[in-house]
């Protein structure tokens, strides 16, 4: 149980004290309503005595009185009525508040801070965020039990009230005052009047109320003498006459009124009688205290008076069915059920305490001094003479039954006139009504013994009385008399000094169970619990203290069963390990018996202390019950802000309640809100708990949405809400804009650059302000989820925003001005022109969030005028989304309310320095604080025969629009993109003709010439002339403008060529079009636009060549090319193409013509075509494979010219009569933008070119090896790329479409075939984890095939001889060996003619003729030498014989320590002799 301020032993014994009567004559109330006050009321605060009495028992031992207290009343001879008597108790309840302010306790159980002072509905309730602040930690004891003074009133406005009974004397009158004013003409008869009155209410049987303790009632007379009015002589005269006629123990002069009430108002005399007139007795029922009437206003729970609408009552279940609810029926012995809201308060009554009266005005100090003394000896000279009397007087009736048998006893009574009623069955004896004892009946006279020593503190011999009586009537089975007896024993028991005996519970527990089960009497079975509990409480039994109570409940009394149920959870907080469930669970009943009992601000206070157990743990249902009633309570008690945090409470949580639940708690929250901001008035729009706004989720959007495609117009994509977030995208799109503001601002990035963001969300950069154009619009997208499953109906539905202008086109960064803001006018749903002159709100009329769904809403605003915009949040009505209301519902518009959510965007945490590693903070999120900038262009970018699918290597003529849709004009207009090989937009002199998409629409892609197959045509080209300066591809493309600039709404349209990939495959190919404002500003430099398109190739054809040294040089032509000098001698060589046409019929492709090769190189160039020969071209249908064979030359001289080394020859043989200029657009552009990979293997990498190039890095000194390597590596290199170019039938919706494309094989070695498909990669291994630096590795030596490459060996003889063998046996033939230095460096060469016989078959070959002459020449050849030796082969019999037999070995002359390396032997050199 809760603390009370008494002990239980103080408690018991101001339960039960002697009553003592007063009658005052009229004369003497006059004097004491001077102040104010009945003469009873004057006695109350002096009743208890200051000092210890003495009296004797029978046995003539001293018993010492302590604390006594004496009760002292006006007579009153009606009956108290139960439910005037029920209203007085609920009214002392609801008067009885805690009191604010005062410091709260705290109780420390397990995980538990539980708050249950006095400040509990302030500190517990769930948007009462800082309530530990107000706590403070107990250091008297681990566990501590705040007081419950309401219930500690109750208790003793319940014990004083209680009706006085048959079956107990404690509450009988003992005494009699009789009070007369020494203003009577002749106070003695008064006297006798009142002594008189006082028999006839005693003895005349007229009265059954109030009760007397014996029939010779002590009657004490007091003379009461007003000092301020009267003769004080005159009383001193009449009191001695009184002593003489009473004697000095029956009388005394009372002396007050030492001042009169207007001497002295200033002074300030203390008040002891507030504290005990403020509570309600039902001995003085007139008395009414101000806030008790105002607390019956207060709680009525009325469905008019508490506001709630009826309608809302009907749909809500929990309102009506308690979940906790006890269904017992309800007890008609009790008749209690009388909630505070059924006394008619009236206006009269409301008004009549308006100030607080004041008592004792008239009273001083003294005067206080004399009525305790007249108390103290009233109480030693009288009152506790005649109960010693008394008990002596019943002690020698009981002595005389001592030896006596009990039936003997039995018969004496009957005899001697016991007049007990006729013997009984059991059954009725059981029942209170079947056995009264007369008043004269023994066994009354030993209950009255006991409860005369009970009353002076005379517990042992009390106790023993009430054990006898308890067997008398046990014995004769009167049931209430033993109850009372029992449970008085118990009592005594517990009382008596030196703990004699042990507490006897089970006497208490039969006692209760007797009273409410047999005499169904609950106002004593209530006593008896409250007395017990408390000893219960003091043995430190919480158990069966709380079993006990709980016990006590019924549905008869709801106040009386909630104030034993908050006990009952108090006891569950006491025990050693507190039980915190128990106690939350128990509150939980008490409040809603409180409510029920109509106090609703205790029912408040319950159901916030339970919430602090239950929030956060998970019992979501029974948390939703508890904020559901704190918010309905709140509401009655006119607390709207309480009520309304309640009810957002529930909404905002995932709720598991049904639908229907959950519409109902909606309703209730709107019609609470509503009422609140009826009430409070305010401008200001608070906070709404629904729909869940998902703040970080938000996005925003700076800019026009784009336009869709329009016909064939294909838009660019750009960037749209609809488009979900890439990291890796976005920094390819970052580095791409890097790349060209490096490319307009001359090579640099400017340390400003800031890279745009048209679309921010939680995974941008947000960090810096973002920067928004005036006249353009910004969608800001936010997040809603419905956490109900009811729908939610929004409407009116905008952003609020506050707003700063500024100035931007001063130098000094702009001036500032007003700052606006729309809350008003969102608050108002009015629109002003001022505030759309300075940014337009788009308001959504209706928004629908379904039951449990997520949705977007996209709200957009218009600025005006430049300066900084901060996006405060959303505005919005909320309503249920019920579609058809049902009968007896509100209409809409009652329950739809206006208010708004915050937009509060947490930003990254930082994690850079020390000390924001150490401690937890967050950076900025700029994205709803955007910048407005003045005006910039603004480029729209449209496609037109834009294709999606491509063969590989195709080339494909579009056309591309740019439209400036600003009133800005814009320039430099730039293209970049992630591919650039797929893509050109010609060179600066390419034709540009036809200028129209229509009239291109069946010429071919191409610039064609007509003109037969014959020897190739050739040209120079300067890849600067096609953007190509570095050497790298042309990244960034420049879009020619007309003057430079692209005014206000005019258009360009440009061709576009483009190029199918080389890899089959969906390919996303990116372009990140540039451009900046004429006027530069300081805040937004450029503008971007970004377009992504998806390209699907399908395979067309594979190509494959090789390079080969041509091994004749025909006399002809030697003769043609003798003067172009000796380096000219070896440049010839064969170039094998091999064509196949890996096309899957999918595409509709019919067949492939190979209609051009073409050549682009700085050395070589093709010279002719060897294979196929004719004018018709190579078709190749699926599957095919095609070999063709040209020959290749060197380039001239007067082609190599200075400045030629960085110019290309471009070399044309078609294989038709139509020729493509392959130096033109779009030809050459695709040729200068092949992919990088092409360019890396025409890099000289082969053959570890690549590691030869890292380990010049690493090794200076071997210098000397690394030249030599090079020497060697450039004999067998060519830098050779063919342009293969074809055309594709294709057949599609039964027309034939004719294809274009051109693939491209960059030959880097001869001997070596090169793909146009690039070979996938090998994967790479995984390299080990190394943490010391390699040694660099050795300078690799030439390997043995490229030294084989030095020497260019062709053997010159006449095919065949005819020589007469029969003549001449010796047939000699001259040979002419031509020796072609391939290397930049001398070389050292030795011919060895001997034959050298690997197998049998070798010998038969070779072995019939031999070299005539030296067999070994040693040479040295310059570089690019042509050496010819002559030599002799000398036969000897007819046939055919391979002259290729010598062998030639070759080193560079300056390597010494290198041994010389045999030569690729030349093809079979086969000579026919012929025998004539």
């Amino acid at each position: 149980m809760a603390q009370c301020v008494q002990s239980v032993q103080e408690f018991i014994q101001d339960s039960f004290v002697p009553m003592v009567a007063v009658l005052c004559s009229e004369d003497a109330e006059r004097v004491t309503r001077k102040n104010n006050l009945t003469f009873p009321e004057l006695l109350r605060p002096f009743c208890r005595l200051t000092s210890e009495g003495h009296l004797r028992d029978p046995n003539n031992q001293v018993v010492v009185v302590k604390g006594l207290r004496i009760s002292v009343t006006g007579i009153s001879t009606r009956p108290p009525q139960t439910p005037e008597l029920q209203r007085l108790l609920s009214q002392a309840v609801s008067v009885c508040q805690p009191p604010e302010g005062s410091p709260a306790n705290v109780i420390s159980a397990g995980d538990y801070d539980l708050n249950i002072s006095d400040r509990t509905v302030k500190a517990s309730v769930p948007w009462y965020s800082d309530w530990k602040e107000t706590l403070t930690q107990l250091s008297s004891s681990k566990y501590y039990t705040a007081t419950t003074p309401w219930f500690e009133t109750y208790r003793e406005n319940f014990l004083q009230s209680m009706p006085a009974s048959e079956h107990e004397f404690l509450s009988h009158y003992l005494a009699c005052m009789l009070v007369v004013s020494s203003h009577e003409a002749v106070p003695t008869e008064e006297f006798l009047k009142l002594s008189q009155e006082q028999h006839r209410i005693q003895h005349s049987g007229e009265y059954t109320h109030p009760k007397w303790f014996i029939p010779n009632t002590l009657k004490y007379y007091v003379l009461l003498h007003d000092i301020s009015d009267g003769d004080e002589q005159r009383a001193d005269s009449v009191y001695e006459d009184m002593k003489q006629r009473y004697g000095t123990q029956g009388c005394y002069l009372l002396k007050i009124n030492s001042r009169s009430g207007s001497t002295g108002a200033d002074e300030q005399m203390p008040d002891p009688w507030s504290q005990y007139l403020q509570k309600t007795s039902v001995h003085n029922p007139e008395l009414y205290d101000e806030c008790a009437v105002n607390n019956a206003v207060e709680n009525n729970i009325g469905a008019e008076e508490d506001g709630l609408d009826p309608s809302v009552r009907d749909t809500d279940s929990i309102s009506e069915t308690h979940p906790l609810q006890l269904d017992q029926p309800t007890d008609a012995g009790y008749p209690s059920n009388n909630p505070i809201n059924s006394v008619d308060v009236t206006k009269a009554s409301l008004t009549s305490h308006s100030t607080p009266t004041p008592r004792g005005t008239c009273l001083t100090l003294n005067d206080h001094d004399h009525i305790r003394q007249f108390i103290q000896e009233f109480t030693f000279r009288g009152l506790l003479p005649h109960i010693e009397k008394n008990i002596r007087q019943l002690n020698d009736q009981l002595v005389s039954r001592k030896g006596l048998s009990r039936s003997l006893f039995s018969a004496t009574k009957k005899l001697f006139g016991g007049g007990k009623v006729p013997e009984k069955s059991i059954a009725e004896l059981k029942n209170t009504a079947g056995l009264l004892y007369p008043s004269e009946a023994p066994e009354l006279q030993i209950r009255k013994m006991a409860d005369l020593c009970f009353l002076v503190q005379h517990y042992e011999l009390a106790y023993n009385c009430y054990h006898t009586a308890k067997k008398d009537f046990l014995s004769d089975q009167a049931m209430l008399y033993a109850a009372g007896s029992l449970e008085m024993a118990a009592v005594a028991a517990f009382l008596q000094s030196g703990a004699q005996r042990p507490y006897p519970a089970h006497y208490m527990d039969t006692a209760i169970q007797t009273y409410r089960d047999v005499c169904k009497n609950m106002l004593l079975a209530e006593r008896c619990c409250l007395l017990s509990a408390e000893i219960l409480k003091s043995q430190t039994k919480y158990s069966d203290a709380a079993t006990l109570l709980i016990k006590m409940t019924s549905e008869d009394s709801d106040l009386r069963s909630a104030l034993l149920l908050e006990q009952a959870a108090h006891c569950f907080m006491n025990m050693r390990s507190p039980m915190v469930r128990k106690f939350a669970f128990h509150m939980i009943l008490a409040g809603h018996r409180f409510s029920k009992a109509g106090q609703k601000r205790h029912a408040l206070r319950c159901y916030c202390q339970a919430l602090q157990v239950y929030k956060g743990k998970g019992w979501t249902l029974a948390e939703d019950h508890i904020n559901f009633t704190i918010g309905r309570q709140s509401f009655t008690l006119r607390q709207p802000e309480n009520a309304v945090a309640a009810f957002r409470h529930i909404l905002i949580n995932d709720s598991k309640q049904s639908a229907v639940q959950q519409a109902a708690f909606l309703r209730e929250y709107l019609y609470v809100y509503k009422s609140m901001s009826q009430l409070t008035g305010e401008s200001s729009l608070p906070q709404l708990p629904l729909p869940c706004l998902h703040s970080s989720q938000t996005r925003v959007f700076f800019g026009h949405e784009r336009r869709l495609a329009e016909g064939e117009k294909q838009a660019a994509t750009h960037v749209s809400l609809d488009q979900e977030f890439d990291r890796d995208l976005s920094q390819m799109w970052r580095e791409l804009e890097e790349r060209v503001v490096a490319v307009a601002n001359r090579g640099t990035v400017p340390v400003t650059f800031q890279p745009s963001q048209c679309c921010l969300n939680s995974q941008t950069d947000n960090l810096r302000y973002p920067l928004a154009v005036v006249e353009e619009p910004i969608i800001v997208e936010v997040v809603f989820r419905n956490p109900l499953k009811v729908p939610l109906a929004l409407s009116a539905l905008s952003l609020l925003w506050k707003f700063s202008l500024k100035d931007f086109s001063g130098s000094q960064g702009g001036t500032t001005g007003d700052t606006i803001t729309n809350e008003k006018e969102a608050a108002s749903l009015k629109e002003t022109m001022a505030l759309n002159d300075v940014i337009e709100t788009q308001v959504i009329p209706e928004f629908n969030i379904s039951p449990e769904e997520t949705k977007v809403a996209r709200l957009k605003l218009l600025p005006r005028k430049t300066g900084e915009l901060h996006v405060l949040g959303v505005v919005y009505n909320l309503d249920t989304g019920e579609v058809g209301n049902s009968e007896g519902s509100l209409p809409g518009d009652l329950v739809c309310v206006r208010g708004q959510q915050n937009l509060e965007i947490q930003g990254p945490r930082l994690n850079v320095t020390k000390e924001e590693k150490t401690s937890v903070k967050y950076g900025p999120d700029r994205r709803l604080d955007p910048i407005i900038t003045p005006p910039m262009p603004s480029l729209e970018v449209f496609f037109i025969n834009f294709p999606t699918g491509l063969l590989c290597g195709e080339i494909r003529k579009a056309w591309v629009e740019f439209v400036n849709v600003s009133a800005v004009p814009l320039t430099g207009l730039r293209v970049a993109s992630t591919h650039p090989e797929f893509f050109t937009f010609g060179s600066a002199a390419s034709d540009l003709t036809p200028v129209t998409p229509t009239a291109a629409e069946h010429c071919s892609a191409y610039k064609t010439v007509s003109m037969p197959p014959s020897v190739a045509t050739v040209s120079l080209v300067s890849p600067a002339a096609f953007g190509v300066t570095s050497g790298d591809r042309p990244m960034v493309a420049e879009i020619p403008l007309s003057r430079g600039v692209l005014g206000p709404g005019e258009a360009l349209q440009i061709p576009l060529w483009l190029r199918g990939p080389e890899l089959e495959g969906v390919h996303e190919i990116n372009f990140l079009f540039y451009y900046e404002s004429t006027e530069k500003t300081a805040k937004l430099s450029h503008r971007v636009l970004r377009h992504t398109v998806f390209i699907c190739a399908s395979r067309s054809l594979s190509v494959r060549a090789m390079a080969s040294r041509s091994n004749t040089l025909h006399g002809g032509e030697r003769e043609k090319e003798g003067g172009r000098g000796r380096e000219e001698k070896n440049g010839n060589m064969l170039v094998f193409v091999d064509v196949e046409n890996i096309n899957t019929s999918e595409a509709g492709v019919r067949e492939f013509h190979i209609v051009q090769v073409s050549s682009s190189s700085r050395q070589w160039r093709l010279h002719k075509c060897i294979n196929p020969v004719g004018e018709k071209d190579s078709k190749l249908a699926s599957r095919e494979r095609g070999k063709l064979c040209f020959k290749a030359t060197r380039c001239r001289t007067e082609e190599a010219t200075s400045d030629a080394g960085r110019k290309y020859t471009f070399a044309d043989l078609n294989l038709g009569n139509e020729q493509i200029v392959s130096s033109t657009t779009p030809c050459a552009d695709f040729f200068f933008r092949r992919s990088l990979s092409a360019e890396a293997r025409r890099g000289g990498l082969s053959a570890g070119g690549a590691s030869q190039m890292r380990r010049h890095s690493l090794a200076h000194q071997n210098g000397t090896d690394e030249g030599v390597t090079n020497i060697v590596r450039k004999c067998s290199e060519v830098e050779l790329d063919i342009i293969i170019l074809w055309k594709a039938y294709v057949v599609e919706d039964n027309k034939q479409l004719i294809l274009e494309g051109q693939l491209h094989v960059a030959l880097q070695t001869i001997g070596k075939e090169a793909c146009s498909l690039s070979q996938k990669e090998e994967t790479q291994e995984m390299v080990l984890l190394k943490f010391k630096p390699d040694v660099p590795p050795p300078v690799s030596k030439p390997s043995l095939e490229q030294l084989s490459h030095l020497i260019k060996t062709c053997l010159h003889y006449p095919e065949s001889y005819d020589h007469p063998f029969p003549q001449k046996s010796l047939c000699m033939v001259p040979v002419t060996l031509t020796l072609s230095n391939c290397s930049l460096a001398k070389v050292d060469v030795i011919i060895d003619l001997r034959h050298k016989t690997t197998s049998p078959e070798s010998l038969e070959v070779h072995g019939s003729f031999s070299w005539l002459g030296q067999t070994q020449y040693k040479l040295q050849l310059q570089a690019q030498e042509v050496y010819m030796l002559s030599l002799k082969a000398c036969f000897f019999q007819a046939g055919v014989y391979n002259l290729g037999t010598p062998r030639v070995f070759a080193k560079l002359a300056q390597t010494s320590a290198m041994c010389e390396t045999s030569q690729q032997s030349a093809m079979p050199a086969l000579i026919i002799i012929n025998s004539v």
